[in-house]
């Protein structure tokens, strides 16, 4: 089909559809994730049943069956005659019970308004009533759910907790298991990792004693679904296999179905797709009803178009189709076709999309007819989509603009970035990059408002992360930096994608870890360190851009023009050169390349004029996977000019220096033959030499290395320093991370929970923690994000970690002369890293740049 009938096509489908609005279930991305489209059985929030009472009975019946078409305003409209009967006969316990009912609809379509008043009514009917415990547990359930919601965590939280008692003094075991499921969303929320961890190990322990139900299948679903989402794959999908088994063995096909989906989608997220294939393909053929067996086959749909399977895609066209037009008008069916469009996009990129956009069009009128404003926002911004790719760009800002006022009237930020996001690219096609900043720096600002809910909100996807919110902040950063009229680019540009980058930073580290862990603080350079500077590199698609922040002067800004593919290699021709075999004319030569692109001769002498002493690198892309000590300037490394410290921004520094005082030191390790990890014999002499030099308590060495021990050394002494000598592995995927101890691996967040477990003067920092034995993962790109994970997820300060192994006698000769240094006064801990480092370079054994150049220091250098 020719441009000019496609664009026929387009202007018959209209651009003047009605507009409301969509909560975002099947993805993030311009072609959304793994998906979960049905109304599937939550076990914290129920719909309420009211006593036998003829035509009311009736009505909250009716009513029901409209709520779980995903129908809201019918259901309201519906439960609101029924409230009216309530009020007209003076009763007040079932008029509780409507308005829980009304409170989740209204919940549903993001009418907090009407959703709060409805469910604090309800409450205080409740209150009144002694007699109605369980009753007033579950609108306190609902209550927490919309403080939630809208971000209010700790007031979830406080609701939740008296929800729990409450049951448990109604005797009711079950629903108190879901209200501390309740309870540990909203620790996450609030970032209490190890009292959410522990309240899901008690519910869990609460729920084997129970005997087997559908509902402790459906509870165990929640759960299992809930550990998801924080980063525990594995004990998801032991929860969810175990909510199987109870649902075959009480052969329940429709939860049945909904187990398998999860078990799916958790497959999915742990990178297994086969074995995700295979669980969508069980759900689609245990599935009882429409809704489900359609989800099941766009999961598997999406994910086959992902690993390049388009045959096997193409065989579930026709049957999808088959049960979209058998899908009545619902959420779920709007949902469906706006995924099932999104999929055809994907697989035919090129050909006619005609099929999509009818598909788009039926969503939003069914939306629309259906009063789900969030839905139709979504159908309709996703019109505009297709718009854009045809080229059409004024057609495509209209829907995109009408697409992105609903979401804004409706309060739906998770939407809203999306349509800000394109509608900054649209402008940008037009040629208006003033405009597409600002619609850019909207979309930025919208997703650093809704930080937890990215990673944590959306329970049934695998959140695609570089697809859906990086380009973001990337292509901001992009326009920022392009000059207009020849003219270098401003301060104030400048300063904006600086702030942008390190933002994109934070982003990424809170996908690392699935939840929003860290916050920033606006910290100027001068203030840190007058005599540091602070190295920008931001990797686009057409250049290595780089902004060298100064104390107390303007920003520095150099351009130059290599394409990220060409970038990558030569990064990767370095990383390959520092090997203990290679040349060291090799290394210094594409090193030298590298430095130059970097830094230069013109920079140099900037900073020589500045006095700078210290170099702290905020790294982008695969710069990260490199030492900046090994940069070549034609006659010295970097390292033996500078003190060198890499962060993943400012935002993240503590800028107080080392206090000067006798550091506590605690000092572990692993030298033996463990868990097919190989010895090393090295590390005891490492220990015995830096226990000599520090006040080390004592030592856990092989054997006594393990996880109790440790967490009994560090609550009992307020150690400064942390010093664990064995291995590791940085990696990033979150669940790959660890340390070893003797009979087990710490995983990241095990680690930081560990380490922050101390009760005595917890006032009182990690200055620094040391990692001497680890490495980055092979084959893995962006394995130093779980190198800076591990930095910030331990609470300290500082780290010093390996980012490949280095024999271990080298490495204990290293930390002998580290600790000498750090110990003298006046030594900071990046200038005790330098000159730990240059000593290795003088020693003819270890001089090559493979024994000294691993080492980094993350975080505060002071």
């Amino acid at each position: 089909m020719s441009i000019a009938s496609r664009r026929k096509t387009y202007k018959l489908i209209g651009i003047g559809i009605c507009i409301t609005i969509l909560t975002i279930l099947l993805g993030w991305s311009v072609q959304p994730s793994i998906a979960n489209i049905s109304s599937k059985k939550n076990s914290d929030i129920t719909l309420s049943q009211i006593p036998n009472t003829d035509s009311l009975t009736t009505l909250v019946q009716n009513g029901k069956q409209y709520y779980r078409l995903g129908q809201y305003a019918k259901a309201i409209a519906i439960w609101q005659q029924a409230a009216d009967i309530c009020i007209k006969q003076g009763d007040r316990l079932n008029h509780a019970i409507v308005l829980q009912n009304l409170a989740l609809a209204h919940q549903q379509l993001g009418q907090w308004k009407q959703a709060e008043q409805e469910i604090v009514l309800s409450i205080e009917i409740l209150q009144s009533d002694s007699q109605q415990p369980k009753l007033l547990a579950q609108a306190l359930n609902i209550q927490g759910n919309i403080q939630l919601a809208q971000g209010k965590a700790q007031d979830a939280l406080a609701i939740w907790q008296r929800a729990t008692i409450t049951y448990q003094q109604a005797g009711d075991k079950d629903g108190a298991i879901r209200s501390k499921i309740n309870q540990s969303q909203a620790m996450r929320s609030l970032a209490l990792y190890p009292k959410a961890k522990e309240t899901l190990d008690q519910a869990q322990v609460e729920l084997k004693e129970h005997p087997d139900s559908s509902l402790k299948a459906a509870i165990l679903l929640n759960l299992g679904e809930t550990l998801r989402l924080c980063g525990d794959i594995q004990g998801s999908k032991l929860v969810l296999q175990e909510s199987l088994a109870i649902a075959k063995k009480l052969n329940d096909s429709s939860i049945m179905a909904d187990i398998l989906l999860s078990l799916g989608n958790t497959a999915y997220s742990s990178q297994q797709p086969t074995e995700a294939i295979s669980y969508y393909q069980q759900a689609a053929n245990t599935a009882i009803f429409p809704s489900q067996k359609v989800q099941a086959q766009l999961n598997q749909l999406r994910l086959q178009i992902k690993l390049n399977q388009p045959e096997a895609a193409r065989l579930l066209l026709d049957d999808i189709q088959t049960q979209l037009l058998n899908l009545p008008p619902s959420r779920a069916s709007v949902y469906a076709r706006v995924n099932f469009a999104q999929s055809l996009i994907k697989l035919n990129p090129t050909s006619d999309r005609q099929a999509p956009a009818k598909l788009l069009a039926t969503a939003t009128q069914q939306a629309h007819e259906m009063g789900d404003i969030r839905a139709e926002s979504y159908a309709i911004g996703y019109l505009g989509y297709l718009y854009e790719q045809n080229q059409q760009f004024s057609e495509a800002q209209i829907l995109t603009e009408k697409a992105l006022l609903v979401s804004q009237t409706n309060n739906a930020s998770d939407i809203a970035y999306r349509w800000q996001w394109q509608l900054g690219r649209i402008l940008k096609s037009q040629g208006n990059n003033p405009k597409a900043i600002i619609a850019y720096t909207e979309s930025v600002n919208t997703l650093t408002s809704i930080r937890g809910d990215l990673v944590s909100s959306n329970e049934d996807i695998q959140f695609s992360f570089r697809d859906s919110v990086e380009p973001v902040y990337r292509q901001l950063v992009a326009l920022l930096l392009t000059p207009e009229d020849g003219k270098p680019v401003s301060q104030e540009n400048l300063k904006a994608a600086r702030k942008i980058i390190e933002s994109l930073q934070l982003a990424e580290l809170d996908n690392f870890f699935k939840e929003a862990c860290l916050t920033g603080m606006t910290t100027q350079v001068d203030e840190v360190d007058p005599q540091a500077a602070v190295i920008y590199p931001i990797v686009l698609p057409d250049s290595l851009e780089v902004i060298i922040s100064l104390p107390n002067r303007s920003l520095l800004h150099s351009t130059t023009k290599i394409s990220e593919n060409n970038l990558e290699s030569l990064l990767s021709e370095l990383r390959r050169s520092l090997r203990r075999t290679s040349l060291e004319t090799d290394i210094k030569a594409v090193s030298a390349k590298i430095y130059n692109i970097l830094i230069g001769k013109e920079t140099e002498s900037i900073l020589a004029a500045n006095k700078i002493k210290t170099l702290v690198f905020v790294l982008d892309g695969s710069l990260r996977n490199l030492p900046m000590s090994v940069l070549y300037d034609g006659q010295k490394y970097l390292m033996e000019k500078y003190n060198l410290a890499i962060t993943p921004g400012l935002q993240l520094i503590d800028p107080r220096p080392l206090k000067r005082q006798q550091l506590t030191v605690f000092v572990g390790g692993v030298s033996k033959e463990t868990q097919n990890f190989n010895a090393l014999p090295n590390v005891e002499r490492e220990v015995q030499q830096i226990a000599s030099l520090v006040s080390a308590q004592t030592l856990l060495l092989n054997e006594d290395f393990i996880s109790e021990s440790i967490q009994k050394q560090i609550r009992k002494i307020p150690y400064r320093v942390v010093h664990l000598a064995t291995h590791g592995e940085f990696s990033s995927d979150a669940e790959k991370t660890f340390v070893l101890t003797w009979n087990n691996r710490l995983g990241v967040k095990q680690l930081g929970e560990l380490l922050q477990s101390r009760e005595q003067d917890s006032r009182i920092p990690i200055e620094l923690l040391v990692l001497s034995a680890c490495k980055t993962a092979k084959g893995d790109n962006r394995a130093t994000l779980g190198l800076a994970g591990m930095a910030v997820r331990s609470g300290a300060r500082s780290t010093i970690a390996s980012l490949w192994s280095v024999e271990d006698s080298a490495t204990a000769t290293f930390m002998k002369n580290f600790y000498q240094e750090l110990a003298t006064l006046g030594t900071g801990k990046a200038n005790a890293l330098q000159k730990a480092q240059l000593s290795l370079l003088k020693n003819p054994q270890y001089t090559h740049p493979f024994y000294w150049a691993p080492f980094v220091l993350i975080g505060n250098w002071l």
